[in-house]
């Protein structure tokens, strides 16, 4: 018995034959994919590194020129040109192109990464040599200039930065999610003029923020320098940075997510408190990591608000209180000899493994939080749902 194919619709397009190229391939034999990567593409990219190598340095010794970066720049570009021009007679041109911006980004990327790893490798290697365990529990108050780095410790500046950095989060990060909530989820006819607001704050001076403070908590209201007053100009640092990054982290969020929630009657705000925001926490995260960033390191505010202390002063609300940037700041500029320039280094390299530390507790503590919460919670409808079906009890 014959068995015949099903009619197909006037505007169906024909599948391509087995062996036809997804991506026109050379002469269409084989498939071939943009992302793939093979033994081929490998020597290809070799070579092409080699070739463009000798080139230019022909080309520099056979002309009056020198340099290492115009050697470096010709030898970039002669190998970009090789590579494409390689891919492009191998694989076409959708590779050849694909294989160019990869080699771009990765470029780009690797020009990026090499600054941030010789700050922190320099700064490592500065810093850790001084470091026992008597720095993060001792302060720096019996300590002299003749005195060698190992005197004493940073437990007052780790102290104050580790409280203002929170109360300034406190303060900060609420007020940023509910802004970006307004913008992106609610709007009005405020939206225009707080989002200008937004951006104008986005490039204020640190120092301004440190001034504004200074004059109207420390000075008018009579509060004097104390650690809360540093934690309100970081926030004020703090606050525009979250907040447009929160805004577009919302905005990424697909609106069918929200239409489905409305659509089965829930209000507005429980659309954006019980799903707009927990699909979008990871980005959330992201962006409080970004606004601590902006305030962690600042010195300026700090100064003007705090004043610095060589005492521990754990209380934030009353009296002068120290902070790792102020301190770093404090030996650098006003402490001549050799041993605090070496308690600065020791001290920097404590503000950077303390920062990557708390980004890195951030991340892992806001990922497992929102896996754990989303499995407890269908759990626990699984059980409810089970309980209330007629005989659900008793099985």
């Amino acid at each position: 018995m014959a068995v015949t194919a099903p009619p197909r619709s006037p505007g169906s397009a024909e599948a391509p034959p087995p062996g036809a190229g997804v991506f026109g391939g050379p002469g269409g034999d084989t498939p071939i994919r943009p992302r793939s990567f093979n033994a081929v593409d490998a020597w290809v990219l070799v070579a092409s590194i080699g070739s463009s190598f000798a080139l230019i340095w022909v080309i520099f010794r056979l002309m009056p020129i020198s340099g290492a970066v115009g050697f470096l720049f010709w030898w970039f570009v002669s190998f970009a040109f090789i590579y494409w021009l390689a891919m492009l007679q191998l694989e076409g041109p959708l590779v050849a192109k694909d294989r160019l911006m990869a080699v771009l980004i990765v470029t780009g990327t690797g020009i990026l990464i090499v600054p941030l790893v010789s700050i922190i490798v320099f700064v490592t290697a500065k810093g850790i040599a001084y470091i026992r365990p008597h720095v993060f529990v001792q302060t720096n108050n019996l300590c002299g200039q003749l005195d060698g780095p190992t005197c004493g410790g940073i437990a007052h500046a780790i102290v104050g930065t580790l409280e203002q950095v929170a109360i300034a989060m406190v303060i900060s990060v609420p007020l940023a999610v509910l802004c970006a909530v307004y913008l992106n989820e609610i709007g009005g006819p405020l939206r225009r003029p707080v989002r200008l607001f937004v951006d104008a704050m986005s490039g204020v001076p640190s120092i301004v923020a440190g001034l504004f403070i200074y004059a109207v908590v420390v000075v008018s209201l009579g509060w004097g320098f104390s650690g809360f007053a540093a934690a309100l100009a970081l926030s004020i640092l703090m606050l525009p940075t979250v907040t447009r990054t929160s805004e577009e982290v919302l905005r990424l969020v697909p609106d069918g997510l929200r239409e489905g929630s409305l659509a089965l009657g829930g209000y507005e705000w429980r659309t954006v408190w019980n799903v707009v925001l927990p699909t979008a926490r990871s980005g959330l995260i992201t962006a409080v990591i970004l606004g601590v960033a902006r305030a962690v390191g600042e010195t300026a505010p700090v100064l003007l608000t705090a004043f610095g202390a060589q005492v521990m002063n754990g209380n934030p609300f009353h009296g002068p209180q120290e902070s790792l940037p102020l301190f770093i700041w404090t030996y650098v500029r006003f402490n001549p000899g050799e041993a605090p320039y070496l308690r600065a280094w020791m001290a920097s390299f404590v503000l950077i493994v303390l920062v990557l530390g708390l980004f890195t507790l951030a991340r892992v503590l806001g990922t497992r939080t929102s896996i754990e919460r989303r499995q407890k919670r269908a759990a626990k409808r699984d059980a409810k749902r089970a309980a209330a079906e007629p005989g659900g009890a008793r099985a």
